[in-house]
């Protein structure tokens, strides 16, 4: 397994890289579409909570990787062709987006209701108590739990390797195909996930550490 490594250590380290570039893009945009799922969730406008609620429902009710192939292979027939990279980081991040709204969802409801109601009092508007009260607190409340989705994204990106994309998943198919080693190949790419897990895990989990944020410890 060791030769292995070295032998397509260019291949490994260009999928890492493909790994990690494909998990923050894709946490960006699942972040800032959960922001907005929020806001039309908690707006009091019926339609946009309808909107929300169904956008939320389609992306956790359906398979990732059946919507990695509908917007790979779908949005070509509507004239819109993107490449493999970016079908991925999408798909990966529409999808994120519904479950970081249900982190947001559960740090608003952990927000005092005092709160908002001493916002209220001074004359603020719903969507100013919404941007300038409610979400930025309800985002470091939830920080423990974007750091648990954070992971799922550097797992879950292992699904683009279905439409070709040089991630760390495909790396170990070509390596498979070349050498027949497929048990010490498969092994030796899970060993390599489990190291990138466990290291971004850790060095989220000090940065919430240096946050001080209430209620930590419930997750260590």
């Amino acid at each position: 397994m060791i030769d292995l490594a070295i032998q397509y250590q260019d291949l490994i380290v260009r999928g890492i890289l493909y790994t990690i570039a494909i998990s923050i893009l894709s946490l960006a945009i699942g972040f800032g579409i959960s922001l907005v799922l929020t806001a039309a969730r908690f707006s009091g406008i019926l339609p946009l909570k309808i909107a929300a609620e169904s956008y939320i429902n389609f992306f956790r009710g359906t398979p990732l990787l059946v919507q990695i192939l509908l917007i790979f292979f779908g949005l070509p027939s509507l004239g819109i062709n993107l490449t493999a990279f970016q079908s991925a980081v999408l798909a990966i991040g529409l999808n994120s987006g519904a479950y970081q709204a249900e982190i947001l969802r559960v740090a608003i409801k952990g927000i005092p209701e005092e709160q908002v109601q001493v916002a209220r009092s001074l004359g603020l508007s719903e969507l100013h108590i919404l941007s300038g009260v409610v979400i930025p607190q309800a985002v470091r409340n939830a920080i423990p739990g974007l750091t648990n989705e954070t992971v799922i994204l550097l797992k879950e990106s292992s699904l683009a390797s279905v439409i070709g994309v040089a991630e760390l998943t495909r790396a170990g198919e070509y390596i498979v195909s070349s050498t027949f080693r497929a048990l010490e190949a498969y092994l030796l790419i899970a060993l390599i996930y489990l190291g990138m897990s466990m290291i971004v895990f850790r060095a989220l989990r000090k940065a919430e550490r240096k946050l001080a944020i209430p209620g930590f410890e419930r997750w260590v």
